[in-house]
């Protein structure tokens, strides 16, 4: 399950982000720290295919894909040197598999602070980034003389030494330039700043009408990283309410899907996240495996068995097993193909293992 954990500063509207994406149960106050210790929920991936799919194969049970939101308590100018809640804060960020930046923009008489999403942004990367610039910091001198024996080490060195250079000057990991080489060798190290970032700007229901003013800064500032702008507080009251007044109630102010939906694509796309489903009338199920996986690989994200004992994949795309109207169908038109390890599916395929174990 893929954790994306909530940064951003006090009165952002991290807990109600985390309300409207979980369906409540985060304390949303207008004061600092409301939330001391992070809120942990699960959501379920809305998938229009795999409902499509169920009801195609009368399945009994429907399992969609899932993911693990963490609300982390206000991150404050200091943090890094423990200020606030300090250290406590930046270890629950080293858990998540992504970063999502919650930057305020709405405008509150009654709710204290910046409604720039930019200044929120600066003091949000400097304070990952010295949290970074101490551990690199440490780890450069340890990996530097670990490599006078083990010369393996030396491009793990050359790595730590490139992102201080970086960290130092207050640029993100995220954002230094670096390739994906360097980046793998930093993995083991733990870097917030080399954590995969959405940015989440929070807006008013005015803004909400004409966004990209707001957004289009802060796009530009993130070069690359998927933006989203929603009014939170108007997300987090919809998820409250039963599937036909939400649905009622999102159409009625413009807001389409809801934040669901659109936070999870622009998730996806930035951890490269695909789909693949099973079906059959006992079950149809989403899992997520990442691009550029192996058909084995996906194979074992049902079982390691499955991954171990792989002999092969019987493969159709979901729109064309949807228009054959059953796999029996599907098979005597010959839409079913059989693929082997080497295999990489695609978003959307409807895999069948065969294994021997």
């Amino acid at each position: 399950m893929e954790r994306f954990g909530f940064v951003g500063l006090p009165n952002a509207g991290k807990s109600s982000l985390y309300n409207a994406l979980a369906g409540g149960g985060a304390l949303a106050a207008p004061y600092a720290f409301a939330t001391t210790d992070p809120n942990v929920g699960v959501a379920k991936v809305p998938d229009r295919r795999l409902d499509l799919l169920a009801d195609m194969s009368a399945s009994a049970r429907v399992v969609p894909a899932s993911v693990q939101f963490t609300d982390i308590g206000g991150l404050v100018e200091g943090a890094a040197s423990g200020e606030g809640l300090g250290n406590r804060f930046l270890a629950g960020i080293r858990e998540a598999d992504a970063i999502v930046f919650v930057l305020r923009a709405f405008r509150d008489g009654d709710v204290p602070g910046s409604t720039d999403p930019l200044e929120h942004l600066q003091i949000l990367e400097v304070e990952l980034a010295l949290a970074d610039l101490e551990t690199v910091g440490k780890q450069v001198d340890r990996q530097r003389r670990a490599s006078k024996g083990d010369r393996s080490l030396v491009a793990a060195v050359a790595a730590l030494e490139a992102a201080q250079a970086h960290l130092e000057q207050g640029t993100p990991i995220y954002r230094s330039g670096m390739g994906p080489v360097e980046r793998d060798l930093l993995t083991p190290f733990f870097l917030l700043t080399d954590k995969p970032v959405v940015a989440v700007v929070n807006l008013d229901e005015e803004q909400v009408e004409d966004p990209d003013p707001v957004l289009e800064p802060v796009i530009t500032e993130l070069d690359g990283a998927d933006v989203v702008g929603m009014c939170v507080q108007l997300e987090a009251e919809a998820a409250l309410l039963p599937d036909d007044e939400r649905c009622e109630m999102l159409e009625g102010l413009g807001l389409g899907e809801g934040a669901l939906p659109r936070f999870i694509h622009a998730a996806y796309h930035r951890l490269g996240l695909r789909t693949f489903f099973t079906t059959d009338e006992k079950e149809s199920r989403a899992w997520t495996f990442r691009a550029g996986s192996t058909a084995p690989e996906c194979a074992g994200r049902i079982h390691t068995d499955f991954q171990r004992g792989f002999i092969r994949a019987e493969t159709i795309h979901w729109d064309v097993l949807l228009e054959a109207g059953s796999y029996a169908r599907a098979r005597v038109a010959g839409l079913v193909r059989s693929e082997g390890k080497e295999y990489l599916p695609v978003d959307g395929d409807v895999l069948e293992f065969r294994f021997n174990v």
